[in-house]
């Protein structure tokens, strides 16, 4: 019986992983009235300076709601994932995050938390981030000094915003899987779960 409805339970998580990753999140009509129509972009726009197997490097920034959040403070507790998005206010950015709320228990089924980081400031993505309702993880700012960990990473854009990357790093630091996505485009939300998946096996 457990067996069975342990089954089921990826099965129901799969189902809504493939319908996210392929529609909309039905953000608000006033939502999108504020969202910034940039042209298309140069897919990446970095070299990257870590790659898997390397220890992640720490940082500490400010979180939306005022607290600093560093790194180092889930090593040994959680694994992490961090997500760079280019910019509050544009289209696939305010897509992208609120999928990751929608699935939260599946994070919490891997033990692990997801950062989100971009180069804007603070009071920016607080209004950006109040419209997408309660996010569950943290926002961080690497405004200033301004992409230090997004550069850090090798992240950092030549016209200083951040490429639309995701890091899954281990409980004990390691880096252990890296997306450096097309710019014009989410990724989808099953390939980062089944990397979280394969830290429990």
């Amino acid at each position: 019986m457990k067996k069975s409805n342990c089954c089921l339970s990826v099965l129901l998580g799969i189902v809504l992983i493939f319908f996210l990753a392929t529609t909309s999140y039905g953000l608000s009509d006033v939502f999108k009235d504020n969202i910034y129509h940039p042209e298309n972009l140069k897919p990446t726009d970095s070299v990257l300076k870590v790659k898997i197997g390397d220890r992640a490097p720490d940082f500490t920034l400010p979180s939306v709601f005022g607290k600093k959040i560093s790194l180092s403070r889930y090593i040994g507790k959680k694994n992490v994932v961090i997500s760079f998005v280019p910019a509050a206010w544009t289209p696939v950015c305010s897509d992208q995050w609120p999928g990751y709320n929608i699935v939260k228990s599946i994070f919490d089924k891997n033990d692990a938390i997801f950062l989100g980081i971009t180069a804007d400031n603070i009071p920016t993505l607080f209004a950006w981030t109040n419209q997408m309702g309660d996010l569950w993880f943290p926002v961080l700012s690497d405004f200033w000094p301004h992409g230090r960990v997004a550069d850090t990473y090798g992240v950092l854009r030549s016209d200083g915003t951040t490429e639309r990357a995701l890091f899954l790093i281990d409980k004990k630091g390691i880096i252990r899987y890296i997306d450096v996505h097309d710019i014009n485009k989410r990724p989808r939300l099953e390939s980062i779960v089944r990397e979280l998946e394969k830290l429990n096996k």
